[in-house]
């Protein structure tokens, strides 16, 4: 999977599915997609944050992106503050936004991987991060090719996609080398966010902060289907 800034829950159930996660920091940064982005609570309505970044080509890879010389972690924290400082969770969960925020690397690719393995560590998900630079693959395969031949060198028999990959890899091609394909589905999920009106799909940060990391860590592991 690409690195997600503070991703909605099924990125933490695909993590929790697995016995080991891949996260790509080799691969080409995409505008316009949730890299460095996701969306909160704000008066009732999702509104977008983001992480700003620092001009490059498009040509870049994740690896080879970086945080704005302007970032301030103050800015957003302000933002969550506003958000949620009335959720039931925000003494537990600000300290850690915090923590994640202030990190002090401005390489965009260890600061989400960062953020992830703190999130991780928080709801108490066991399964290992290995980058995708660090395993020893032929260059230049690309899509379904690629994974396959990171599912060979990690000697996975396995290999789990979020439902949206039905689109992109066939389970008759991982058979032939010997690699089941499942595809994660998330079950619907709500809980209570103090308002009439649920808003689904929220980053993981809408979900800690409403519920307390036993129960989010119910979610993750107990919130989805293989098929």
């Amino acid at each position: 999977m690409q690195p997600y800034f503070l991703p909605y829950v099924g990125y933490f159930q695909l993590l929790a599915a697995t016995d080991e996660f891949v996260v790509y920091d080799d691969v080409k940064y995409t505008k316009k997609g949730w890299i460095n982005r996701n969306r909160m609570l704000i008066a009732e309505k999702e509104r977008t944050f983001s992480l700003p970044l620092a001009k490059g080509s498009d040509q870049l890879l994740i690896c080879q992106r970086r945080l704005a010389d302007d970032f301030c972690p103050d800015k957003l924290l302000n933002q969550f503050h506003g958000a949620y400082g009335k959720a039931p969770y925000y003494d537990r969960v600000f300290p850690l936004l915090e923590r994640i925020l202030r990190f002090d690397k401005r390489n965009l690719f260890e600061f989400i991987l960062n953020s992830i393995c703190m999130i991780r560590d928080y709801i108490d998900i066991r399964t290992p991060i290995t980058v995708s630079s660090g395993i020893p693959i032929e260059p230049g395969l690309k899509g379904q090719d690629r994974v396959i031949e990171i599912c060979q060198a990690r000697g996975a028999d396995e290999y789990i996609n979020p439902i949206g990959g039905q689109k992109l890899y066939a389970k008759e091609d991982f058979a032939l080398h010997g690699i089941s394909l499942s595809f994660i589905q998330s079950r619907r999920l709500e809980y209570d966010q103090g308002q009439n009106e649920f808003v689904p799909w929220l980053s993981i940060i809408d979900v800690l902060m409403h519920n307390s990391p036993e129960q989010a860590n119910h979610y993750v592991h107990a919130g989805y289907d293989l098929v």
